[in-house]
């Protein structure tokens, strides 16, 4: 398969000069190998998690859609808790005016370990009219939900138009998050991390919710119901790893060999055409990182891997410098506010993932 990322293709990058163009096209347009992926029925790794009635399976069973309306939001577990493993679906977002409107796809253990759980996650923050979703990545071990480590995005492209694929692969080693075979984040098992690494067996969710409180312009754009229902569309679902029991946590096979052969595969392992188009989405569609925010960390955390050309696109507060233009089609990033809540029950208040993440912005 090929990297689609072509600069020259955005009506804000067109007035850059055609050589200009080219060259980064060239820089950025890499050939490689498709993932070995392989999916799975919904049936053969999922169940509902809450509100079965906004849940729309295709006859096939191979495509779900969540839906969010004034009664609820809903959302989907996997049957099994995953010792390590790669994570993928393809997903839809929501079309016209999606703000307040958070869709999830995330590992998880908080129902076992309350207090101490692990999370990885993919959140996908709606918008009003002519602005575009918003998404960021986070990373929490043994409850580190004050350390949050979350980065914030934009796409290149618009998710509400057609299925992207979307990753998570999470091994001893690494964490790599994925969005159509491109790697946009790497975290490294560094041994000072400590507990914060997840390393407890995990479910994957997905969910769609009504975060109106926080998730557009610090909460000030609501959901609006009169364009109800939203569908959130998820297929080529992938569930890859040593699946452990939730109630006894045992596995049924060898972790050991199961999670050798997982980071055997391609996606295990950044290659150096995978490098270039990393740097390539950091450098133009991230606008937030903790490791550069020095007012919530005098020292980055262990992790941390500072790049000069990020760093100097950032202020002390891990947000974009003002002179910096974003590389997609929003015009100005606002000042935001960070907060994180959780509930037991997240159909409670409509909300799909019952968590109130940062990126009010």
């Amino acid at each position: 398969m090929e990297y689609h990322i072509h600069p020259c293709a955005s009506r804000r990058i067109s007035l850059l000069p055609l050589a200009l163009c080219l060259v980064l096209s060239i820089t950025i347009t890499t050939t490689v190998s498709a993932f070995n992926r392989t999916t799975i029925r919904f049936d053969e790794g999922y169940t509902p998690l809450f509100s079965d009635f906004n849940i729309d399976r295709s006859p096939d069973d191979k495509t779900v859609r969540l839906l969010l309306n004034r009664l609820s939001g809903s959302g989907i577990i996997s049957s099994d808790y995953y010792n390590y493993g790669f994570f993928s679906a393809r997903i839809k977002m929501p079309a016209n005016y999606t703000a307040g409107i958070v869709v999830a796809f995330y590992t998880s253990n908080i129902d076992t370990w309350e207090k101490n759980h692990d999370e990885l996650d993919f959140e996908f923050l709606g918008n009003v009219n002519d602005r575009p979703w918003r998404f960021q990545t986070n990373m929490y071990g043994g409850g580190s939900v004050s350390r949050g480590r979350e980065e914030r995005y934009r796409l290149w492209f618009d998710p509400s138009k057609e299925s992207h694929q979307y990753s998570i692969f999470w091994s001893p080693k690494n964490i790599i998050f994925y969005v159509d075979d491109i790697p946009i984040r790497e975290v490294i098992h560094h041994p000072d991390l400590g507990g914060d690494y997840p390393s407890k067996p995990m479910s994957l969710y997905a969910t769609i919710w009504d975060a109106s409180s926080w998730a557009t312009n610090g909460g000030k754009a609501k959901v609006n119901y009169e364009y109800e229902p939203f569908a959130a569309e998820f297929k080529d679902l992938v569930l890859e790893g040593c699946r452990v029991d939730p109630i006894e946590q045992i596995s049924s096979t060898n972790c050991t060999d199961r999670i050798a052969r997982l980071i055997a595969q391609e996606y295990a392992t950044i290659k150096p055409e995978g490098r270039k188009a990393m740097k390539w989405f950091r450098e133009r569609y991230m606008y937030y990182s903790y490791c550069y925010d020095n007012l919530r960390y005098k020292v980055p955390p262990p992790e941390c891997v500072i790049v000069p050309t990020e760093k100097e696109r950032f202020r002390d507060t891990g947000r974009l410098r003002e002179k910096m233009r974003f590389g997609g089609s929003q015009k100005r990033i606002r000042r935001g506010r960070s907060s994180r809540r959780r509930s037991r029950n997240p159909a409670a208040s409509g909300s799909g993932k019952g968590v109130a993440a940062a990126a009010a912005m």
